[in-house]
């Protein structure tokens, strides 16, 4: 399987506690990736995603923009290039700290994917 982020349509994600994000799925059970998803998340500049825990990991690895990951109440600058493990269990949020779009790579276990 092979494709291209841009032939992917952006679920937009609604909530009140996320603020001009979308995720796009690029990897999943379905493409034949047993257990495990593989997303982007896209954050628009003033975004952020829901302050939140769960418990299965995350392992993210941001694409553009400047962000800020914060885990268990510590805050981390992040950007392109930046890569993060969130524990599972550990309360976190991504926000959008740039002037342009902030985006990265979400990979969570099946059971995490609930979009």
């Amino acid at each position: 399987m092979v494709g291209h982020i841009n032939d992917l349509a952006a679920k937009t994600i609604e909530s009140t506690e996320v603020k001009h994000a979308s995720i796009k799925v690029l990897v999943s059970p379905k493409e034949g990736w047993d257990g495990y998803v593989m997303r982007v998340l896209h954050v628009e500049k003033d975004g952020y995603t829901p302050k939140h825990s769960h418990p299965w990991p995350h392992i993210n690895y941001i694409i553009e923009g400047d962000g800020e990951l914060m885990i268990d109440g510590v805050y981390h600058k992040i950007s392109a290039g930046s890569y993060a493990y969130v524990p599972g269990g550990a309360l976190h949020q991504f926000k959008n700290i740039g002037d342009t779009r902030f985006s990265f790579i979400c990979i969570v276990p099946e059971e995490g994917h609930k979009v």
